[in-house]
């Protein structure tokens, strides 16, 4: 029964085109908010932290700094208010999963960059 659903997921949600990134990569996510009757677009720039799922239900963590304060937001990929994803930097971290960023401040909290 999930392969019947994992299928009809796969053939009937549109995929977005969005550039490969990971975790440890510094991206900008373009989406569309709506206040009333109008739309507008935002931005949020921050380090992923993470990529879960797969196909249509996959979602990636951003976490950025406000001030001193960390704010983390989880995007689905086929979230029909996504406009864009840009990759800024790409960087260099052993895990898949770098939830240990969080506890990081100050230099520490630097991520090395890959030059590709």
């Amino acid at each position: 029964m999930s392969d019947l659903v994992k299928f009809v997921q796969d053939e009937f949600v549109t995929r977005k085109d969005f550039p490969e990134f990971s975790a440890g990569d510094t991206i900008t996510v373009y989406y569309e908010i709506k206040e009333g009757s109008k739309t507008r677009t935002q931005f949020f720039k921050g380090v992923v932290l993470q990529r879960k799922g797969s196909g249509s239900s996959e979602t990636f963590t951003i976490r950025k700094m406000s001030g001193t304060i960390g704010v983390e937001r989880i995007f689905p990929v086929n979230l029909p208010a996504l406009q864009k994803v840009e990759v800024n930097k790409r960087g260099k971290v052993r895990r898949a999963r770098i939830y240990y960023f969080r506890g990081l401040t100050g230099k520490k909290a630097r991520i090395k960059e890959v030059r590709r």
